[in-house]
């Protein structure tokens, strides 16, 4: 009951987030061209980002008042909260900033190697740095080499949501699905109570995505993977975080050769989850 009341908090919080700033779209800065050549308005997941605190917020100054969890879950929470601001401010600079025409970890390299930062090399390079501190941080490593295996999931998870957001509401819909079997897992512990309000913070805007209002862009795939990884990094045994750590390395090496929109479109079942709510004349992702 309480997962399910964060959850739905975190939808609500983000509604009226959306409700009052629905004018700083219009800002020429965050206009963006999606997969059909539309103009629609990026960082829409600052609006997530923005519900996360204030839930967090009302939640702490509740506790204060002796109503809701004890004091020992904050820790949890706060580190969760601080993963979503990063990587959030990560996404915000390479969607704003951001080259269009490097793309993938060769893309990045290949700039480095001419002598050129990129802001993609900005976003992997501060997503790897901020995992190592909030993963030592959340726990206490039992060697270096976990320590760096941690750090990976989470970073990987931020970047494979990232390469997920190439069709309206299909980094939503990964997300979701991913965080279902960790809510089983998770229950009603710290980790579930702190993890639902942010997965419901996204999801209420599963509406505007599919529909394209506005995209999730880097600023929203960033920090909904990193919060998931840092999940199952903090939920999780070593075996299981292995385990997730050799699939994300996978899924991120496929990346580089394989386009993840044209396998979905090719396979069925796939095909018709992932075109589940859109309009009929956005169900064409980019294929990239």
């Amino acid at each position: 009951m309480a997962v399910a009341l964060g959850f739905v908090v975190g939808v609500l919080t983000v509604r009226l987030v959306v409700n009052a700033c629905r004018t700083q779209l219009r800002t020429p800065a965050l206009q963006r061209e999606n997969h059909r050549g539309r103009a629609v308005p990026t960082a829409a997941g600052l609006f997530a980002v923005g519900a996360i605190v204030l839930v967090e917020a009302g939640r702490a100054t509740l506790a204060a008042f002796g109503v809701g969890p004890t004091p020992s879950v904050h820790g949890v929470r706060a580190v969760i909260v601080f993963a979503c601001v990063g990587y959030a401010l990560l996404g915000f600079v390479d969607d704003v900033l951001g080259d269009p025409y490097d793309h993938g970890f060769r893309g990045h390299v290949g700039a480095l190697g001419r002598g050129r930062v990129t802001t993609g090399a900005v976003k992997v390079i501060g997503g790897g740095a901020l995992a190592l501190v909030l993963v030592s941080t959340a726990l206490a490593p039992t060697s270096g080499l976990r320590l760096v295996a941690d750090a990976a999931l989470v970073a990987l998870a931020a970047n494979l949501a990232n390469l997920f957001d190439r069709a309206p509401g299909r980094t939503l819909k990964v997300a979701l699905a991913a965080w279902i079997p960790l809510a089983v897992v998770a229950g009603t512990d710290p980790v579930g109570s702190a993890i639902a309000p942010v997965i419901g913070a996204f999801a209420g805007l599963l509406g505007d995505d599919l529909r394209e209002r506005m995209m999730l862009g880097d600023t929203g795939a960033y920090p909904l993977g990193a919060a998931l990884g840092l999940a199952v990094v903090l939920e999780c045994s070593t075996a299981v975080r292995t385990i997730v750590l050799c699939v994300l390395v996978l899924l991120t090496v496929a990346a580089e050769f394989v386009s993840f929109s044209r396998v979905i479109d090719r396979v069925p079942g796939l095909r018709e989850l992932d075109q589940l709510g859109r309009d009929r004349a956005a169900r064409s992702p980019k294929l990239s």
